[in-house]
Protein backbone atom coordinates (compact mmCIF):
# COMPACT_ATOMS: atom_id res chain seq x y z
CA UNK A 1 0.00 0.00 0.00
CA UNK A 2 2.72 2.32 0.44
CA UNK A 3 4.21 1.97 -2.65
CA UNK A 4 1.08 3.23 -3.99
CA UNK A 5 0.88 6.35 -1.91
CA UNK A 6 4.03 6.93 -3.20
CA UNK A 7 3.55 6.10 -6.40
CA UNK A 8 0.30 8.98 -6.83
CA UNK A 9 2.06 11.45 -4.32
CA UNK A 10 5.22 11.27 -7.21
CA UNK A 11 2.64 11.73 -10.12
CA UNK A 12 2.90 15.03 -12.57
CA UNK A 13 6.56 15.99 -10.01
CA UNK A 14 9.37 15.99 -12.63
CA UNK A 15 11.75 13.11 -11.66
CA UNK A 16 9.04 11.59 -9.98
CA UNK A 17 10.27 13.10 -7.08
CA UNK A 18 7.47 12.91 -3.72
CA UNK A 19 5.93 16.22 -3.26
CA UNK A 20 7.68 17.43 0.38
CA UNK A 21 4.88 18.68 2.72
CA UNK A 22 6.67 21.55 3.55
CA UNK A 23 6.84 22.93 -0.28
CA UNK A 24 3.66 24.48 -1.54
CA UNK A 25 1.77 22.89 -4.14
CA UNK A 26 1.47 24.27 -7.31
CA UNK A 27 -2.34 25.59 -7.67
CA UNK A 28 -1.98 27.21 -4.16
CA UNK A 29 1.02 29.08 -5.26
CA UNK A 30 -1.13 30.23 -8.35
CA UNK A 31 -4.15 31.29 -5.85
CA UNK A 32 -1.52 33.21 -3.92
CA UNK A 33 -0.32 34.78 -6.79
CA UNK A 34 -3.15 35.67 -8.44
CA UNK A 35 -4.03 39.88 -8.46
CA UNK A 36 -7.45 40.66 -6.66
CA UNK A 37 -10.01 41.81 -9.11
CA UNK A 38 -9.92 45.78 -10.00
CA UNK A 39 -13.15 47.88 -10.02
CA UNK A 40 -16.52 46.83 -9.40
CA UNK A 41 -17.67 43.39 -9.64
CA UNK A 42 -20.49 43.18 -12.54
CA UNK A 43 -23.79 40.96 -12.08
CA UNK A 44 -23.97 38.30 -14.16
CA UNK A 45 -25.56 39.04 -17.83
CA UNK A 46 -29.20 38.88 -19.03
CA UNK A 47 -30.76 35.82 -20.92
CA UNK A 48 -30.41 36.35 -24.24
CA UNK A 49 -33.30 34.99 -26.68
CA UNK A 50 -31.15 33.84 -29.44
CA UNK A 51 -34.49 33.52 -31.97
CA UNK A 52 -34.87 37.49 -31.27
CA UNK A 53 -31.04 38.32 -31.74
CA UNK A 54 -30.61 36.42 -34.78
CA UNK A 55 -33.85 38.12 -36.20
CA UNK A 56 -32.57 41.45 -35.52
CA UNK A 57 -29.41 40.77 -36.86
CA UNK A 58 -30.57 39.85 -40.10
CA UNK A 59 -32.61 42.90 -40.38
CA UNK A 60 -29.70 45.16 -39.53
CA UNK A 61 -28.03 42.97 -42.85
CA UNK A 62 -30.72 43.83 -44.97
CA UNK A 63 -31.15 47.59 -43.72
CA UNK A 64 -27.02 47.61 -44.56
CA UNK A 65 -27.27 45.89 -47.78
CA UNK A 66 -30.02 48.33 -49.26
CA UNK A 67 -28.50 51.44 -48.16
CA UNK A 68 -24.96 50.30 -49.63
CA UNK A 69 -27.21 50.02 -52.67
CA UNK A 70 -28.46 52.87 -52.64
CA UNK A 71 -25.48 54.49 -52.27
CA UNK A 72 -23.65 52.42 -55.16
CA UNK A 73 -26.40 53.68 -57.07
CA UNK A 74 -26.32 57.52 -56.16
CA UNK A 75 -22.67 57.09 -56.68
CA UNK A 76 -22.59 55.77 -60.56
CA UNK A 77 -25.50 58.45 -61.21
CA UNK A 78 -22.89 61.14 -59.52
CA UNK A 79 -19.95 59.95 -61.33
CA UNK A 80 -21.54 59.78 -64.60
CA UNK A 81 -23.00 63.33 -64.75
CA UNK A 82 -19.52 64.48 -63.46
CA UNK A 83 -17.95 62.55 -66.48
CA UNK A 84 -20.83 64.05 -69.15
CA UNK A 85 -20.35 67.49 -67.64
CA UNK A 86 -16.44 67.63 -68.20
CA UNK A 87 -16.98 66.07 -71.82
CA UNK A 88 -15.34 62.83 -70.71
CA UNK A 89 -18.23 60.80 -71.95
CA UNK A 90 -21.09 61.63 -74.11
CA UNK A 91 -24.46 60.31 -73.83
CA UNK A 92 -25.09 57.02 -72.76
CA UNK A 93 -25.76 54.65 -75.56
CA UNK A 94 -25.66 50.52 -75.67
CA UNK A 95 -22.95 49.44 -76.54
CA UNK A 96 -24.55 47.28 -79.74
CA UNK A 97 -25.16 50.85 -80.82
CA UNK A 98 -21.87 52.20 -80.97
CA UNK A 99 -19.87 49.35 -81.97
CA UNK A 100 -20.04 49.17 -85.90
CA UNK A 101 -19.73 46.11 -87.96
CA UNK A 102 -17.28 45.54 -90.26
CA UNK A 103 -20.15 45.19 -93.20
CA UNK A 104 -21.29 48.89 -91.84
CA UNK A 105 -18.21 50.18 -91.99
CA UNK A 106 -17.81 48.56 -95.57
CA UNK A 107 -14.91 46.30 -95.27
Amino acid sequence: MYTVKCAMASRGRRGGAPAREDEPRRDERAEQQAPAPQGPVLPPPLPVDYEVFMQGLVQAMQTQAHTQAALQAQLEAQTHSLLRRTGVVGDVAPLEETVETDSERGD
